[in-house]
C-alpha cells in the first residue's frame, strides 16, 4: 500500500482521537491548576503577614513596646503570636526603624544575603523611637513556591522561595 493511502486512512480514522486530545490540552491545564493554588497560597500567607505586621505596628503605636523597653526578640515573639498557623514563627523577619518625616522612610524590600545552607543572613533593626517617633515596622517572610510547569513561579529570591513583606509606617501616640 502506497504511503499516501496509509496517510488518508491515518487522517480518517478517530478511533483515539479522544485520548489524543487530552493528551494534548492535559499540560496546560495542570499548569493553570498549578498557577491557581499557588497564587492562591501566596495570597492567603500575605494576608496572614499583614495581620503579624498590623499588630506588631500596634504595639509600637500605642507605646506598649516603648514603656515595657521590650527588646528586638521580645518584639518579635509579640509579632509571632498574630502569625496564622500555616506561618511558621522561625521564619519571621522584623525590621523596625525610626525616621525623621514620612517622606524619608524607605519603603524598597531589603537585599537579602544568605549562607552556604540558603538561611538568612541579614541583621535588622529594632528602633521604635518614643513618644511621637515615626515608625517603619516591616515584617518579612520566605515564602515556599512552586515552580509549576511551562515555567510558572511566584519565586523572587534563591531557592524557589518568594519574600513577602507587610509594611507599617505610623506615628507613635502620647503615652
Amino acid at each position: 500500500m502506497p504511503i499516501s493511502a496509509l496517510l488518508r486512512r491515518l487522517l480518517r480514522d478517530t478511533n483515539g482521537s479522544a485520548a489524543i486530545q487530552f493528551a494534548i490540552i492535559v499540560p496546560a491545564f495542570l499548569a493553570i491548576v498549578v498557577a491557581v493554588l499557588d497564587t492562591a497560597c501566596v495570597f492567603l500567607a500575605q494576608n496572614g503577614l499583614e495581620t503579624a505586621g498590623e499588630s506588631a505596628g500596634r504595639l509600637l503605636m500605642t507605646g506598649q513596646a516603648q514603656q515595657g523597653a521590650m527588646s528586638s526578640s521580645a518584639f518579635k515573639t509579640e509579632a509571632c503570636k498574630s502569625l496564622p498557623p500555616y506561618l511558621k514563627c522561625s521564619g519571621l523577619m522584623v525590621d523596625v526603624q525610626t525616621v525623621n518625616s514620612y517622606s524619608s522612610a524607605s519603603l524598597n524590600p531589603p537585599t537579602l544575603t544568605f549562607d552556604s545552607s540558603g538561611n538568612v543572613t541579614n541583621t535588622f533593626s529594632y528602633s521604635p523611637g518614643g513618644q511621637g517617633a515615626i515608625v517603619v515596622v516591616r515584617v518579612m517572610y520566605l515564602w515556599p513556591s512552586l515552580a509549576g510547569p511551562l515555567g510558572y513561579s511566584l519565586a523572587n529570591t534563591s531557592g524557589n522561595r518568594r519574600l513577602m513583606i507587610a509594611t507599617s509606617v505610623l506615628r507613635s501616640e502620647n503615652y
